[in-house]
């Protein structure tokens, strides 16, 4: 699989999906009733398949590009961020996204150290209870930040 810059965060869009659908409509409207100029509805019927396998691809990327990450938490179990980014050749971008996305499916159970960013190993549910009202959010996830002293965010591993 060949990966390209942010292909997991910018790759699929509904508003592509749209657009597809006004292709595909248009195309296929266009061959009724049948007439000389009916056969330009090829051309935009073929605009619209071509869209829409693209779109249907894009969605079989994410899935691998998820999975190659999960492998390499697994294989590496105090990974950071970083280091996936290294190992993987896949942005930092796209790294926060899969992870956002591994944690809200509960196929990655772990948080991450607020001070080095490395993954520590949780078990299923784990609620953490702080006194008082958070003073800041993580950029990236929106997670209250506990800790005066972090660097990174314990819930996405985002650098804060």
């Amino acid at each position: 699989m060949k990966y390209e810059k942010n292909q997991y965060s910018e790759s699929f869009s509904i508003c592509t999906l749209i657009i597809a659908g006004a292709f595909l409509y248009w195309g296929i409207s266009s061959f009724i009733p049948w007439d000389e100029w009916s056969w330009w509805g090829f051309i935009s019927t073929g605009i619209g398949v071509a869209i829409l396998v693209g779109q249907i691809l894009a969605i079989a990327n994410r899935s691998k590009l998820r999975n190659i990450v999960l492998a390499e938490f697994q294989d590496n179990p105090e990974a950071s961020i970083e280091q996936v980014s290294v190992g993987t050749g896949i942005t930092r971008k796209d790294i926060r996204a899969i992870i956002l996305d591994l944690k809200a499916s509960g196929q990655l159970r772990a948080k991450f150290n607020s001070e080095t960013g490395q993954v520590k190993r949780i078990v299923p549910k784990e609620t953490e209870t702080a006194p008082g009202e958070p003073s800041k959010y993580c950029s990236n996830c929106g997670t209250p930040i506990t800790k005066e002293s972090a660097q990174y965010c314990a819930y996405c591993g985002g650098k804060i």
